[in-house]
């Protein structure tokens, strides 16, 4: 089958409703109709390979949400960049991190033994090695390694504790789940980490694996052949914690926080409520809602290997508006349930000089110090 007919392109109407619903079409040099049309008329995706804004997508995919023939114009930007990585024609960060994942279990290509020092003094059990348990935590690269970012595994395994959840991890086991590996083009070193992974799933003994990244959610739901395996990002377990009275607040975090919603999260898996559950449960807690909010969230532009890509645009990033956004309707919090969100959005209020006034927090920061957790 050729790439064409793989991506069903002769059904492209060029309507550009892929375009106009493109959160970085409007600063960055990507035009997907055009790039559509690029690949229709040629034939081929060669002839689309040296089109501006190929690294610049995030695969937020609201093209194909958007898309009235049910096309996905997000994977043929996806396969036009495995075209690439074929030909060895990609940014030298992107080889780096595909390198690293490939030599070290993860893009920034840090040390596999440096894997679980986000956990401190956290009792954590590894499975198979030290027992089984009910469910698996898979931590993820991000917080894994962010100095920023590993307070919130640390977080989730003592809410997990009081709530009295029986749950472990792989440890130094634990490779990356390879979304953005994918999604850099990086197909074949996609299916070793699936391979891999999996295999690490099946001698776990677990039959359901809980996830701090909407990302690593993703992939394993969808990408992943995890039959007999329940996947749930960790706002999906702890709002039904809430209700079954497992987890309780015993302060109030009396602030006005505006929820952003992450792409992998929202758009692409329909999953906005459990997050807007958890919020609305802490006391004290004023939730706000973005005008571009749910399936219409504006994307951090932090998806997609987008971490390990410069783009080409020009003008405010999107994390720029999204915190500009947040302050001008009176917001003191901008919280969310993504891990590539907070560093985004962080950066953004930093470069808009509004760090001090415009915090973001991880949502489960927020559980954290209304349980009166002071110490993770």
């Amino acid at each position: 089958m050729d790439f064409l007919e793989k991506h069903e392109l002769y059904a492209c109407l060029q309507c550009g409703k892929c375009t106009g619903g493109c959160p970085v079409s409007l600063r960055a040099p990507l035009n997907i109709r055009s790039l559509m049309r690029e690949v229709l008329m040629g034939g081929s995706p060669e002839v689309a390979l040296d089109c501006p804004g190929l690294w610049d997508c995030t695969t937020c995919a609201i093209c194909t949400l958007r898309c009235p023939r049910g096309l996905k114009p997000s994977e043929v930007i996806v396969g036009l960049r495995a075209e690439l990585v074929e030909g060895g024609r990609v940014p030298k960060t992107i080889i780096d991190a595909l390198e690293g994942t490939f030599k070290h279990g993860n893009p920034w290509g840090r040390a596999r033994q440096k894997r679980i020092e986000w956990k401190g003094d956290t009792a954590v059990k590894t499975l198979s090695d030290e027992g089984e348990a009910e469910w698996l935590y898979f931590i993820g690269c991000a917080p894994s390694y962010d100095p920023r970012l590993q307070r919130i595994p640390r977080i989730l395994c003592r809410i997990l504790e009081t709530a009295g959840i029986d749950f472990g991890s792989l440890g130094t086991k634990e490779s990356c789940c390879g979304n953005e590996i994918r999604r850099m083009g990086e197909t074949g070193l996609f299916e070793e980490l699936r391979e891999e992974n999996t295999k690490n799933f099946n001698a776990s003994g677990v039959k359901a694996i809980l996830t701090t990244s909407p990302h690593c959610f993703n992939t394993f739901s969808t990408e992943y052949d995890l039959d007999g395996f329940k996947v749930l990002h960790y706002t999906q377990l702890l709002a039904d914690l809430i209700k079954e009275g497992e987890i309780t607040f015993s302060k109030e975090v009396n602030k006005k926080v505006v929820y952003h919603d992450p792409c992998f999260l929202g758009k692409q898996h329909e999953i906005f409520d459990p997050p807007r559950e958890i919020l609305k449960a802490i006391p004290g807690l004023e939730l706000l809602e973005f005008d571009r909010c749910r399936e219409r969230s504006l994307c951090c532009e932090g998806g997609g290997g987008r971490m390990w890509a410069e783009g080409a645009g020009e003008g405010e990033r999107n994390s720029e508006v999204r915190v500009k956004d947040a302050h001008a309707m009176g917001a003191e919090i901008i919280a969310t349930a993504c891990p590539f969100c907070l560093l985004t959005l962080e950066d953004g209020a930093k470069t808009t000089g509004l760090e001090e006034e415009m915090p973001i927090r991880e949502i489960l920061e927020l559980v954290a110090e209304a349980m009166g957790f002071d110490d993770v």
